[in-house]
Parts: C-alpha cells; sequence; structure tokens
C-alpha cells in the first residue's frame, strides 16, 4: 500500500515523521536554514508562481500533480519508495540477507559518506542554475529551469532526512554543511568538481542537464541496489524526478540543434552567427566539454573502496539483479581503460576493482543515445553533419588519463600542442561570449528566442502559450 504524505505536516512526508518527535524537530529546526540558502543561493529571478510538478505520495496518480506554486512553498515532502518486507540483499558478501532497516556500526562512516556526496550535488546543481532564469528562451523552458531546481532542492531534503534519522550528531553536522559549502567558492568549494563549473548560458544547462544529470542517474542507480534500505527505497524515488532533468536536456539540445539545422539548410550555409542561431561546430565543443568533465565524476578506473562499497552491500551495480553472475565478484576480472607505456589501452583487473569503470561504460552508452537522436535531427534536415562523443581520453583530470593530452580522436598531444589547439574542440572565451551574447530573455507567451526551435509538446497537456511562469 502506498503512503502519501501529510501535507497538513509542517514538512510533508511519507516516512511518518510525526512518530520520531526528535527528529521531527532536528528537520523543523534545519527548514529555515534551507530557505534562507534557497533565498539567497536558489533562483535569482522574482516569480509569483510556477506551474510545477510536486509529488503528494510516490505511487503512479501521486508523484506527479500540477498547479501553478509559489516556488518557496513548494511542498519539499520526504518521500522514500514503498517498503519490500520481504526484500533481500542482491549482492556482496551479504548476499541473501535481510536487507537493513538500521545502520551496521561497522559501515557507518562509509555509508555517511555516500549520503553526503550525493547530498552535496542537489544544492550544488542549483547555485550552478541560479542566475539562468534572467536569460530564459521561453516561458516553457523557463518552467523547466524551476522544475529541475526545486526537484534537486527535494533531493537535498531526502539526502538530509537519512543523515539526521540514522547518524545523530555527526549527520546534523553533514546536514549543516550541505549548506555551507557552495559551489565555486574559494573558502568552501562543493565536493566534486563538476559542481564547481559555471552553467552561464542555456546551452550549458541543457549539456549539463543532459550529461551531468545522467551521471546522477547512475549513482543513483547504484544506490538503489544498496543493503541499506532506506537509502534504496529514497534513491529509488529520486530517480522518478531524475529522468524529467535529462529530458530537459536531450530535448533541449536536440531543439538548438533543429534550429542550427534549419537556418543551415535555409541560407545553405554553416555560418548561422549571421541568422543569431549557435554554429553546430560550438554545440560540438560545448558537448566535448560537458562529457569529459562528466567523466570525471565515475572517479578513476580502478578503485578499492568501491570494491570494498561492493562487497559490504553498501553500493551495487546498475541494474545489478539483471546481471548474469554470481554477484559477488571475487573470482572474475575485467578490462580497464589504462596508460600502457605512455598508450591509451587496456588492462585486465579484478571486477572488484574496475566497478567505476564498469558504471561508466553503462553511463557512455547511455550518453550515446542522445547523440543518436540530435543526428537524426541533422538527417531529417538532410545535412551531412553528425555530433559525437569525444574518446575516453579527452580532456580528462581523473583517472587513467588525467595526465596526458589527447584530442578528441584518441591521438596523444605534447603538452604544448594541446595549449595551442584546445580551443578546436572546446569552448573558447570568444564561443562562450557569442553564446551568452544570445542568451536575451524572452517571457511573452508563446514565444521563444530565435536560437531554439520550439517544443514538440506543452507540459501536462498544456499549449506552448501557456503562462507556465507569473513573473513578479
Amino acid at each position: 500500500m502506498t503512503t502519501a504524505a501529510d501535507y497538513a505536516e509542517k514538512i510533508p512526508n511519507n516516512v511518518k515523521l510525526q512518530e520520531d518527535r526528535r527528529l521531527q524537530r532536528a528537520l523543523e529546526a534545519w527548514q529555515p536554514n534551507f530557505l534562507s540558502w534557497w533565498d539567497t543561493m536558489g533562483p535569482a529571478l522574482p516569480t509569483r508562481d510556477v506551474y510545477l510538478r510536486t509529488a503528494i505520495s510516490v505511487d503512479r496518480d501521486g508523484w506527479a500533480v500540477f498547479d501553478h506554486v509559489p516556488m518557496r512553498d513548494y511542498r519539499w515532502g520526504i518521500f522514500l519508495a514503498d517498503r519490500d518486507p520481504d526484500r533481500r540483499i542482491a549482492f556482496g558478501q551479504h548476499k541473501g540477507d535481510a536487507a537493513w532497516q538500521q545502520v551496521p556500526g561497522e559501515y557507518r562512516a562509509s555509508l555517511q559518506r555516500l549520503i553526503v556526496i550525493q547530498g552535496d550535488t542537489e544544492p550544488a546543481s542549483v547555485e550552478q542554475q541560479r542566475n539562468l532564469g534572467a536569460t530564459a528562451p521561453s516561458l516553457y523552458d523557463l518552467r523547466n529551469l524551476f522544475q529541475v531546481n526545486v526537484e534537486e532542492g527535494r533531493h537535498l531534503w531526502a539526502m538530509v532526512y537519512l543523515l539526521q534519522a540514522h547518524f545523530g550528531r555527526d549527520g546534523r553536522e553533514e546536514a549543516e554543511l550541505l549548506l555551507h559549502r557552495h559551489s565555486g567558492s574559494q573558502e568552501a568549494p562543493r565536493i566534486l568538481g563538476a559542481f564547481n563549473e559555471e552553467t552561464p548560458d542555456w546551452l550549458s544547462f541543457f549539456m549539463f542537464t543532459y550529461f551531468t544529470d545522467r551521471d546522477g542517474k547512475y549513482q543513483l542507480g547504484t544506490l538503489k541496489e544498496s543493503a541499506f534500505d532506506p537509502l534504496a527505497r529514497t534513491c529509488a524515488f529520486m530517480l522518478k524526478e531524475e529522468s524529467h532533468h535529462m529530458f530537459v536536456g536531450l530535448t533541449g539540445a536536440q531543439r538548438v540543434v533543429e534550429r542550427t539545422a534549419q537556418l543551415m539548410r535555409e541560407h545553405n550555409t554553416d555560418d548561422v552567427i549571421p541568422y543569431g542561431a549557435i554554429p553546430l561546430s560550438v554545440i560540438q565543443k560545448y558537448l566535448n566539454f560537458h562529457f569529459s568533465v562528466s567523466l570525471d565524476l565515475f572517479g578513476g578506473e580502478t578503485s578499492t573502496n568501491v570494491g570494498n562499497y561492493f562487497t559490504a552491500g553498501l553500493k551495487g551495480r546498475w541494474a545489478e539483479e539483471r546481471r548474469k553472475d554470481d554477484h559477488q565478484l571475487t573470482d572474475t576480472s575485467i578490462m580497464v581503460d589504462a596508460l600502457i607505456d605512455g598508450q591509451i589501452g587496456q588492462t585486465e583487473v579484478p571486477a572488484l576493482l574496475g566497478l567505476n569503470a564498469d558504471l561508466r561504460r553503462e553511463y557512455i552508452a547511455d550518453c550515446q543515445n542522445g547523440v543518436d537522436r540530435w543526428n537524426a535531427t541533422l538527417t531529417s534536415a538532410g545535412l551531412p553533419h553528425r555530433l559525437k562523443l569525444p574518446h575516453v581520453a579527452f580532456n580528462r583530470h581523473v583517472g587513467a588519463f588525467a595526465d596526458i593530452r589527447a584530442t578528441p580522436e584518441g591521438e596523444l598531444l605534447s603538452a604544448a600542442e594541446w595549449e595551442a589547439q584546445k580551443y578546436e574542440w572546446l569552448p573558447s572565451p570568444v564561443d562562450r561570449t557569442y553564446v551568452r551574447s544570445l542568451m536575451q530573455p524572452v517571457y511573452e507567451r508563446g514565444k521563444l528566442a530565435a536560437w531554439i526551435a520550439p517544443p514538440r509538446n506543452g507540459i501536462n497537456g498544456k499549449p506552448l502559450d501557456y503562462e507556465y511562469v507569473h513573473l513578479a
């Protein structure tokens, strides 16, 4: 039976918060700090209300209820997918045991660290995107930005709930630090590098939500397998909302490609700058940057820590229960990317050490699906041009290829060659300045900026000219 949120509560939730008064007080004490963070670090564009999707329960009918809502009053509810009382651990040395409802003492520090790292990415995304409302290409896109923002805020609440419910004073301190660190801060930056990068324009936003939020999908997918049942259930529900973020990136970038292709064909030229659009060469550079930065989020190709997480049952593989092996991996191996005698290659390592590489491969294959869709748009326009994912060694700062420089085709370069040529493949200051120059807001109903094509459909059956956002 699905447990709905009690909307009479100060903190809507489906975790029976009212039965734990200590935890309820702790979260209610954290709530004003969260709202203060939202006011200072959340969306900067003043709005009266936004046509938002709000979850009231985790079932099909309840997790997507639409209405105009003031963003500050969004119901940030804490949601866990419904508990399966018969759930068993699917992997590692505890395979077959009942899933844990409490944190085992020997895994306390490791689980807390996993939750903190995931939790830190959620407010970071909001901070990176806070100024984008001022340059929205349409009310439709503005609404999608704000939907992503409030859901990242809700995901922060979900992680803070786990910290405060299961990790005592340490958890409460970590919950405060999640609001103390800020994206790009010199004194207290976010934990992961990609979440300290700027998101200064909408092409960056679409690439971020396609590539970097897709990393989030795969990280949540591994935590959804966790033997710690509250974490698994939390991530299972978060994945429902994460799919919208990737949809925004997929379709947003596709609409940019579509508009560029339309102008290329109309004017028989690759140079669409005179017509106020973004050249395919620049779109490719943004793709190269965001894909390579997102690859770094998976960590090194080999990791003893991740192998230990798997063995302990803390973090599984993507689609763990569909894997056709023993789910313990003590006697198997995997090929991982490596630098061998100064050349890009692969080497064989124990499967437990190569779990990051396993997850990265799943991610890359998924990323390719979207690039194929963007290329289908070019095909439909009758153009021979194609976008492509760069080589895994390109522009890497973590892992086996961190100390080398390679072209998008995987050809090794000297440091001097890289410096001389890098802006052939990555957005240059000139590219970024041009893209930013296009970022003029369009707030009129049904209208949109000239550099992007209209969406195929509105939101929740509404027309494109619906007033998705009421500005203040």
